[in-house]
C-alpha cells in the first residue's frame, strides 16, 4: 500500500468532520474546492514536466520520471477523489438525518462506502489491464479503513472548538 494512502484516507474522516460542523452544503463546498485545486496542482506539474528544462539542469529526465505521472493515473485520481467525496457528503448527511446514532457510526458507516468506491475507482481506472485490480483494491481498502478507526477520535476533538460558519461564508445547514 502507498504511504500516500494512509494521508488521503485521513481526508475521508475530515470531509465527515466538516459534513458535522458545516452540513452537508459546506461540506460539498470544500470537496469542489479541493477538487478545484488538485487539479491545479495536476496541471501545473504536468505543464512543468513538458516545458523544456533549463540548459544547466542536469536531472531534467529524473524530474519527469517523478513527477510525469501518466495521465491515466492523474484522470483515475482526480476522478475517484471528486466521487466518492460526493458520495462520503451524502452518506454521512443521510445518516445523521435519517438514522441519527452516535458520530463515530456515521463516520465508520460513510467511510466503509466512500473508501471502496474511491479504492475501486482508483485502482480500476489507473491499473485495469497492467496490474491485478483486486489485491490493489483490498489493501487499499483495509488500509483506509483501518486509518478511519484510527481518526475518529478528531471528530471528538473539535466539539469545543468555536468555529463559527458564517465567518467561513457558509450557513450551517444539515441538508
Amino acid at each position: 500500500v502507498p504511504a500516500g494512502v494512509f494521508i488521503y484516507a485521513l481526508t475521508f474522516t475530515l470531509i465527515d468532520l466538516i459534513n458535522e460542523l458545516l452540513g452537508k452544503r459546506g461540506a460539498r463546498r470544500v470537496v469542489f474546492i479541493a477538487f478545484a485545486a488538485n487539479l491545479l496542482l495536476a496541471l501545473y506539474t504536468q505543464l512543468s514536466v513538458v516545458i523544456p528544462a533549463a540548459s544547466f539542469y542536469p536531472h531534467s529526465q529524473a524530474y519527469a520520471a517523478v513527477l510525469g505521472s501518466t495521465l491515466r493515473i492523474v484522470l483515475a485520481s482526480l476522478t475517484a477523489y471528486l466521487l466518492s467525496s460526493l458520495l462520503d457528503v451524502h452518506i454521512f448527511a443521510w445518516w445523521r438525518e435519517k438514522i441519527r446514532g452516535p458520530k463515530w457510526l456515521r463516520v465508520v458507516a460513510s467511510n466503509a462506502v466512500s473508501t471502496l468506491v474511491d479504492s475501486a475507482l482508483f485502482i480500476t481506472l489507473a491499473f485495469a489491464g497492467s496490474l491485478p485490480i483486486v489485491p490493489l483494491i483490498q489493501g487499499q481498502y483495509l488500509a483506509k479503513m483501518g486509518i478511519t478507526l484510527i481518526s475518529l477520535p478528531l471528530i471528538y476533538l473539535v466539539r469545543g472548538l468555536p468555529l463559527e460558519s458564517q465567518a467561513m461564508g457558509l450557513e450551517h445547514s444539515p441538508s
